[in-house]
């Protein structure tokens, strides 16, 4: 076989994908292989002994005439330089033209150019892929100035749209979260809220309800942290009656209620591990069992999830299930805290004004300058929660239709830091300070939990353990 291919190298030559031909010094065709038959039409009994130039290359790609003695091949016969041709075409037989890329390399016998072999292959496929991606870039280039343009214009609609959502501000780090709340809103997508407590996670997740294709529908919120592990699956699946002691009815689930809707799971972090595993299978598959029952009910929702916490590291200490993570941390959204956006304070406190006067029949007009200053000097640890208590506070006590602060906040009262005090005596003392205030009333808008920024649970199970009780 090997002798073969050397007795007659022309097998490989007609086995080759590229189109082949071979000239003489007059520039006739003394060789076709079939690729080249293939690709122009003509057939070598047509071509042989011809002068393939006025057969397929006698034109530009415009048209215009390419005489022979410009051509590169016929170039290569009379100066036996070896050309890389491209960005030209040749004419098939039927009178279409195709692009090209060609090598013209020259042949010798006994140190004497006898010829030369011209070596051609279609780049039209190639040449159309090159132009769509043009096209494509020239159209993102487009689209990216155009953004560039309408971004001022964005903004301050933004602005306008977000006015009576309670979510205001001008800040960058407040603005790019608008934009994130803007883009995943017309998506059903899972969305994982993040912040600090008093950030306004729920208002967020109350304006991507109400800017999705299901606002029409319920918007539908489960704390997970206010219920024990036993009652939470209940709460969520619903129940059949006399499935457990005091089922007296069959109950429908916060999922089976949020059917078509949104449902919104705050404190997601405090799920127990063994509802964290059965409330993924529903997240995968969309459907569940009430307690008690058999049946398989399946539901279409939207999954919004919030935390303050950190559920990476939870993952890692083995407090929540890794592929849960996966499932809810589609797409993260991070609520920055007041202290990343003081310059919307007076933005904030317009808005909350407004919403003190409806609730408590006030007329006030605003926050004077120096008021703002000093709102502006303190570091929010309770974030837009605390700030809203300070205003009520203040509208309170206020005669005048412009607030101001009739104590100094903490971080302008004078450092009363006890350095002998351990943590947990410190966190003690603090928490029964909060108590006292609040008459010892833990859960509700005005009970200490509200006021700590922790769940109701968390903070009994911290009193417990600190041994705080209310004494008669």
């Amino acid at each position: 076989m090997i002798k073969n291919f050397l007795n007659d190298p022309t097998l490989l030559l007609n086995a080759v994908g590229e189109g082949i031909y071979g000239f003489d010094l007059s520039g006739n065709a003394v060789f076709v292989n079939p690729a080249a038959e293939r690709m122009t039409g003509w057939t070598a009994d047509e071509l042989l002994g011809k002068k393939i130039h006025q057969y397929h290359h006698h034109s530009h790609a415009d048209g215009t005439p390419y005489p022979a003695d410009e051509c590169q091949i016929y170039c290569t016969m009379f100066d036996g330089k070896r050309r890389e041709v491209k960005n030209e075409v040749f004419w098939r037989k039927d009178g279409s033209a195709f692009a090209v890329e060609y090598t013209s390399t020259p042949v010798y016998k006994n140190s004497q150019l006898i010829g030369a072999v011209a070596v051609f292959r279609d780049i039209s496929a190639q040449q159309r892929t090159q132009t769509a991606l043009q096209d494509a870039l020239a159209q993102v280039k487009h689209l990216s100035e155009q953004l560039k343009d309408e971004n001022d214009y964005l903004t301050a609609e933004l602005n306008q749209d977000w006015q009576d959502s309670g979510l205001v501000g001008r800040s960058d780090v407040f603005q790019r979260m608008l934009q994130q709340i803007q883009l995943v809103s017309e998506t059903d997508s899972t969305v994982l809220i993040l912040g600090e407590n008093g950030t306004g996670k729920e208002l967020v997740a109350r304006n991507l309800h109400r800017l999705s294709k299901r606002n029409e529908q319920a918007f539908i919120k489960v704390n997970c942290a206010a219920f024990t592990p036993s009652l939470l699956e209940s709460e969520l699946f619903g129940h059949e009656r006399g499935s457990f002691t005091g089922a007296n009815e069959r109950r429908k689930g916060r999922f089976e209620l949020a059917d078509k809707g949104t449902l919104f799971l705050d404190e997601v972090a405090e799920l127990p591990l063994e509802s964290q595993s059965k409330l993924l299978r529903v997240l995968q598959e969309r459907e569940f069992e009430r307690v008690g029952g058999s049946q398989t009910l399946k539901v279409d929702i939207r999954i919004l999830a919030a935390t303050n916490r950190n559920l990476w590291d939870m993952v890692q200490k083995g407090q929540f299930r890794m592929d849960l993570y996966y499932r809810l941390n589609v797409f993260p959204i991070k609520v920055p805290a007041l202290k990343e956006r003081k310059e919307d304070i007076p933005y904030l406190c317009q808005n909350l004004i407004a919403q003190i006067n409806k609730r408590l029949g006030k007329q006030l007009q605003g926050v004077s300058k120096k008021a703002i200053r000093q709102l502006q000097a303190y570091d929010w640890p309770g974030n837009i929660r605390e700030l809203q208590n300070v205003l009520e506070r203040e509208a309170i006590l206020s005669k005048q239709p412009t607030l101001q602060l009739s104590q100094p906040l903490k971080a302008d009262a004078p450092n009363t830091i006890n350095p002998t005090l351990t943590l947990d005596e410190a966190q003690k003392q603090h928490i029964s300070s909060v108590l006292t205030l609040c008459n010892w009333r833990i859960a509700g808008e005005q009970g200490a939990a509200k006021k700590l920024g922790l769940p109701e649970s968390t903070l009994r199970s911290k009193m417990r353990k600190l041994g705080l009780q209310r004494t008669l």
